[in-house]
């Protein structure tokens, strides 16, 4: 007789369960060290916050991380430079293995780096990673600090970050500088000799300044040890402060994000630090680690041996700086050849304006910038919505103005090359460029902030009657019309997100403002006409209902099908829902993410 089937009881049934997930074998082997961390220093929950938080994704924020993983590059590269190079302006004679310098003087600094760059095994290749590094370095910070300007990401209550930033950069270029100078060569040599000039150029104080540095008259023969000293303990320990400082203050005031569905100011849309971010910013890491590489191995730079041994009575014919020292030597070059003699002492203002003073303007309005525009605006909100540059044309215009102006200096740190290159009078391009470094700001600005106009009213106009949609469609009177497309929801909070800041009226005789009070207001609120009078104001609900009917009446008249909207719908019912959606609405085109 076949057992009859078993029957499941209450008290014999068992609740399915999910098994555990296993961890891998890596995971596995970093358990045990990871739990005996956690139970004698609490690892766990001290990193706990900052594995789980939230940073935005686009393409624009790993412009910070190319300059951080340059750096780390830069730290690698240079331990093992350290060890073979001699800090050293004892001179001697080269014996090694570069024959057409062979039996020529030189210092042991001179020495020591062709050494490394023909008798190290693979000296060569890390030098010029060291300098690609470098540049890199500089540039990612440059154009890092860009992004942060257009987008408005140093308002409140990122003010000291950016000030962090500014310091950054202003290190990273002394830094850059010192140790360009220590392969004692004839061209950074030369870049030497131009510092001094800039150091004899501070009046009253620029003798006894030049005898302190170079430990006596140019060169003496321990400036170089003193840069060395510079290059690799005092300032990569200041850079390192200042890094970590700022990584600090990002993660603890919460990532910037830019404008779109279901972001807002008390919100982070993104991803989590851990595993994905981790693993991003891992293998971005290798990418600019191998660039680097490639770069060093393929692309020839700073060629030591064809420039030969520093000697102060020569110069390199056709010498420039590295591109990051350019602007200041633009400047000294195209400046006239003004001095003054007084008390019986030379005031030097053909080197000291341009070339002390450009560095102190370029720096001291990076830093007060963010003050400045918080006074005209008043504004003491925190923001953490990035701006689109569009909708802030003055400060976008601002920014193009100034990169005009250190680009005609940068041209000006050429103006050899560019005469040779070009056939034309050296003379021609140092006047040309006189009259250009001040005229062309002024048309940048002005051909910026009406591209950025142009724009507002291009988003005014997808807002009010949609996406175009180059078909072109003829009524019944002959009159040629073309068919727009509603743009989405998400697409429309997006467009309207910004916030808007009012051009003020001089204000009249105020009982409650002493004089000095009242004229530093008028002088504020000249300032906001100057910011914000051509800025185009966001359609309000009733223009967006206005134009939505409109369309609507358009609909009721044809066949659902005309020249401002598509079945019944068209773009300026969007516009509506975009203002709905900047009340606090995620909008339709919102997808889900993590949020912090």
């Amino acid at each position: 007789m076949a057992r009859p089937a078993a029957t499941v009881t209450e008290a014999t049934a068992t609740r399915a369960e999910t098994p555990k997930p296993e961890l891998g074998p890596v995971f596995k082997r970093a358990a045990a060290p990871a739990d005996y961390l956690d139970q004698r220093l609490g690892v766990a929950k001290l990193s706990r916050p900052f594995i789980r938080k939230v940073f935005p994704d686009h393409w624009s924020f790993l412009l910070g991380e190319i300059a951080l993983y340059s750096f780390v590059v830069l730290l690698l590269t240079g331990v093992f430079l350290t060890i073979w190079y001699k800090p050293s302006m004892a001179e001697v004679e080269y014996e090694g293995t570069y024959q057409l310098l062979h039996g020529l003087s030189m210092s042991q600094s001179y020495e020591s780096t062709l050494h490394l760059s023909f008798d190290i095994r693979g000296g060569l290749l890390v030098r010029q990673i060291h300098h690609w590094a470098a540049m890199l370095f500089l540039a990612a910070m440059l154009a890092h600090s860009l992004r942060v300007f257009f987008t408005g990401a140093f308002r409140k209550p990122r003010e000291l970050n950016w000030l962090l930033g500014v310091a950054l950069i202003a290190t990273g270029l002394i830094e850059g500088f010192a140790g360009y100078s220590l392969p004692d060569d004839l061209l950074s040599g030369t870049g030497l000799r131009f510092v001094d000039g800039l150091i004899r150029s501070i009046p009253l104080i620029g003798t006894w300044a030049e005898f302190f540095v170079f430990g006596g008259e140019f060169p003496g023969d321990i400036i170089v040890a003193r840069l060395y000293m510079v290059h690799i303990l005092l300032l990569p320990a200041i850079i390192l402060g200042l890094i970590a400082a700022h990584l600090a203050l990002v993660v603890y005031l919460k990532h910037t994000q830019f404008p779109g569905p279901g972001r807002n100011e008390t919100n982070v849309v993104g991803y989590p630090v851990f595993p994905v971010y981790m693993a991003k910013a891992g293998g971005f890491f290798f990418i600019v680690f191998g660039v680097l590489v490639l770069m060093g191995g393929l692309m020839q730079i700073n060629p030591v041996w064809t420039y030969g041994p520093y000697n102060p009575a020569q110069v390199t014919a056709g010498s420039q700086p590295d591109w990051y020292m350019g602007f200041v030597e633009g400047a000294i070059r195209i400046m006239p050849n003004w001095e003054s003699h007084i008390g019986g002492t030379t005031w030097s203002w053909n080197v000291a304006i341009p070339g002390l003073g450009t560095m102190g303007l370029f720096f001291g309005v990076m830093a007060l910038y963010p003050f400045i525009e918080a006074w005209v605006t008043k504004d003491k909100a925190e923001h953490h919505i990035l701006e689109r540059p569009r909708n802030n044309p003055t400060r976008t215009a601002f920014g193009i103005a100034a990169m005009t102006w250190y680009g005609m200096l940068w041209i000006g740190g050429g103006n050899d090359l560019v005469a040779t290159q070009f056939h034309v009078s050296l003379n021609a391009v140092t006047y040309i460029l006189r009259v250009a470094v001040f005229a062309a700001p002024v048309l940048a600005f002005i051909i910026t902030k009406r591209i950025c106009i142009g724009l507002q009213r291009s988003d005014e106009e997808r807002l009010l009657h949609g996406a175009e949609t180059g078909i072109i469609e003829r009524d019944p009177s002959g009159a040629y019309t073309e068919r727009h497309n509603p743009i989405s929801q998400g697409e429309a909070y997006t467009l309207t997100q910004h916030r808007e800041y009012a051009a003020l009226m001089p204000a009249e005789a105020d009982d409650d403002l002493s004089d000095g009070q009242l004229r530093r207001e008028n002088l504020r609120r000249r300032a906001s006409r100057f910011y914000f009078i051509d800025t185009l104001r966001k359609p309000t609900r009733a223009e967006l209902e206005a134009a939505a009917h409109h369309g609507d009446d358009h609909d009721a008249i044809g066949d659902g099908h005309d020249g401002n909207g598509h079945n019944g719908h068209n773009g300026n019912g969007n516009g509506h829902h975009s203002i709905e959606a900047g009340r606090g609405a995620e909008g339709a085109g919102a997808v889900p993410s993590q949020t912090q």
